[in-house]
């Protein structure tokens, strides 16, 4: 196991997401070193369940301890929460947002959208058995309508996961607010 240094993130941007854009560009300029799996290319060719073991075996190999940091967005929260499953609670801290956490459908846009295992995680949760990981949180926009701000909440509750609903907030949450949670998050 190869240890990465204190100042490394493990991040898992949403679908099609890079590490070097968005978020990741703002973990960069705050002097930490983004790593972790962008969702396109090569990565998003292989399987879902691939995908699972890839981010299971980055974590362990190179995250498993107590000072690790985890970010993930969206769906690469959705990946998170599924290979979380497959192993004991991880024992860094973990900042989810966005996330999704099954299937979601808006009237408004006409869109629908059904993850792999879309019901799995609920299912964990409901019969007391995803193993969560002690230090995360959640983020989620009270106007999100792909990630649904009551099946966050409700997940959250389920696992014991601190759920924060900003106000106002759709998928992409407000930059300000991000940037201040990172802030905060980071030095913590």
């Amino acid at each position: 196991m190869e240890i990465l240094p204190l100042e490394t993130v493990y991040y898992l941007p949403g679908a099609g997401g890079q590490l070097a854009t968005g978020l990741g560009q703002a973990l960069g300029a705050r002097g930490f070193n983004v790593t972790g799996r962008e969702t396109r290319g090569e990565f998003r060719s292989l399987g879902f369940e691939d995908q699972l073991q890839v981010i299971r075996e980055d974590l362990q190999k190179h995250f498993w301890h107590d000072q690790a940091r985890v970010i993930c967005n969206s769906y690469g929260s959705y990946l998170f929460l599924h290979a979380q499953s497959l192993m004991p609670p991880f024992p860094g801290r973990v900042l989810m947002l966005s996330p999704i956490v099954g299937e979601f459908t808006s009237d408004e846009t006409r869109t629908t959208f059904s993850p792999p295992r879309p019901t799995r995680l609920k299912e964990l949760a409901e019969a007391g058995q995803f193993p969560t990981p002690a230090k995360s949180q959640i983020h989620v926009g009270s106007e999100d309508w792909q990630s649904i701000p009551a099946n966050v909440k409700a997940f959250g509750a389920l696992t014991g996961i601190p759920v924060t609903v900003v106000p106002d907030g759709g998928h992409n949450l407000p930059k300000a607010y991000v940037g201040e949670l990172l802030d905060q998050w980071l030095k913590s």
